[in-house]
């Protein structure tokens, strides 16, 4: 009899644990905070940065120099959208909305998703400051 080797799952979980000031690691404690956490991970990572994960992350940062304008703000909305939806399998991106935020070359990036192992409804922000 052949046995079968089990179906590769992919690691979805985020192993991004920071050390407290006492040196545990501690991990999320449910399924929001984990997905939270991964989202600022993605966002924070330029594409490329990971080793062996060439496509993982948006690089928001890469937008800080930018002027704020239309493209600039359809770029960044496409960056998230695309990183999100290949590096983040627990959740469906409902929409991804670039807003004016509360100053001069500040924006507000909000992001509506649904987690896909309860079908709630969750929502996410950052404020990013960019070029004059």
């Amino acid at each position: 009899m052949t046995q079968r080797s089990p179906i590769p799952v992919p690691i979805t979980w985020p192993l991004l644990a920071v050390p407290d000031e006492g040196g545990r690691l501690r991990y999320p404690a449910d399924l929001d905070a984990s997905v939270r956490q991964r989202i600022e991970a993605i966002l924070s990572v330029r594409p490329g940065e990971q080793l062996q994960r060439p496509r993982f992350g948006a690089g928001l940062v890469r937008f800080i120099d930018q002027p704020d304008t239309v493209q600039t703000r359809r770029r960044i909305r496409d960056a998230v959208t695309e990183a999100l939806g290949r590096s983040e399998t627990r959740i469906d991106v409902d929409r991804v909305d670039v807003l004016d935020g509360d100053g001069p070359g500040r924006l507000r990036v909000e992001i509506h998703y649904r987690l896909r192992r309860t079908g709630s409804n969750r929502r996410f922000g950052l404020t990013l400051q960019l070029g004059a």
